[in-house]
């Protein structure tokens, strides 16, 4: 087990920001950790990585009890937080290597990171030259430095543009294959790229704790389809296994079928046999944005 939450509750003053959150994340696996803002994420993970105390509950990061063992969490943790500190001031190896000898760690190790996060091309250039998205690969060389066995990302996308996403995202999968990943991220399209599975946080408890293979197979899916003009929402609902018909805007209608098998071949079919015209038809796959959504909206 290599993440192992029981009853984590926090408070800042009169504000309740955790509230009794348990949960437990094996090796190897991808955690994406979905919220609102202030929703309890960031909290979390600084308790994982004990920057901040928990008031009540219990929780091992790699079988160490954050509390009493805290030096062992932290040498087996790499950590990238939502505003990644650096300074700004050091060239890029000189940083990574100033973090090498506090870890204890090998020259050769920093080049291997520079090649991992992409880093070589701007490795020469001061941390204040680089550009955002460059930062934050820096920060995730420094996470992954010590080689730890649970990486904690706390929106490691930030400031990305898409072709470096692509290469983030990719790497992210990869150390997946043998270590624990937890990533806060309010992108789902990066949940489901990169995770294995979906927490979701909502005021400071957890709301949903899916599998993302099992949620993906579920039997909702949700049709698109535009006309030619207006068409009764009641008599849309006549489609087989059709359980939600919304007009969202114009003559474009969703259908939300309970169904795992393509739908759209129905609606045609329904529509030919009804003198409907189609303009456009597409299936729209909103499983997790839809649960996010039902979860932590009023």
């Amino acid at each position: 087990m290599s993440i192992n939450v029981e009853n984590i509750s926090k408070t800042y003053d009169t504000q309740k920001a955790l509230n009794k959150v348990s949960f437990k994340i094996e090796t190897p696996e991808v955690v994406g950790f979905l919220g609102p803002n202030g929703a309890g994420k960031s909290t979390m993970m600084k308790i994982l990585t004990t920057y901040v105390s928990a008031n009540e509950g219990h929780a091992e990061v790699n079988g160490f009890n954050i509390l009493t063992q805290a030096k062992a969490v932290q040498k087996s943790v790499g950590y990238l937080p939502e505003h990644n500190p650096l300074y700004p001031e050091m060239y890029v190896r000189e940083y990574l290597q100033f973090n090498a000898n506090i870890y204890g760690v090998e020259k050769q190790r920093i080049e291997e990171v520079i090649t991992l996060t992409g880093l070589a091309p701007e490795a020469h250039k001061k941390i204040d030259q680089l550009s955002k998205g460059y930062r934050q690969r820096v920060g995730l060389a420094n996470a992954l430095l010590h080689n730890p066995d649970v990486l904690i990302l706390d929106e490691p996308t930030t400031g990305l543009d898409p072709n470096q996403l692509v290469d983030i995202r990719a790497l992210i999968k990869t150390i997946g294959k043998e270590k624990t990943v937890l990533l806060s991220t309010h992108i789902m399209q990066e949940v489901e790229a990169v995770c294995d599975r979906v927490i979701i946080i909502n005021k400071g408890e957890i709301v949903a704790d899916k599998n993302l293979q099992k949620l993906r197979e579920g039997n909702a899916q949700t049709v698109i389809v535009e006309f030619d003009y207006r068409v009764e929402e009641a008599f849309l609902r006549r489609l087989p296994k059709a359980t939600a018909v919304k007009n969202t805007y114009g003559f474009v209608y969703e259908i939300t079928f309970s169904a795992t098998k393509d739908m759209r071949s129905y609606v045609f079919d329904f529509a030919h046999d009804n003198q409907l015209k189609i303009l456009q038809l597409n299936q729209k796959n909103t499983s997790l944005e839809t649960l996010f959504r039902e979860l932590t909206t009023e």
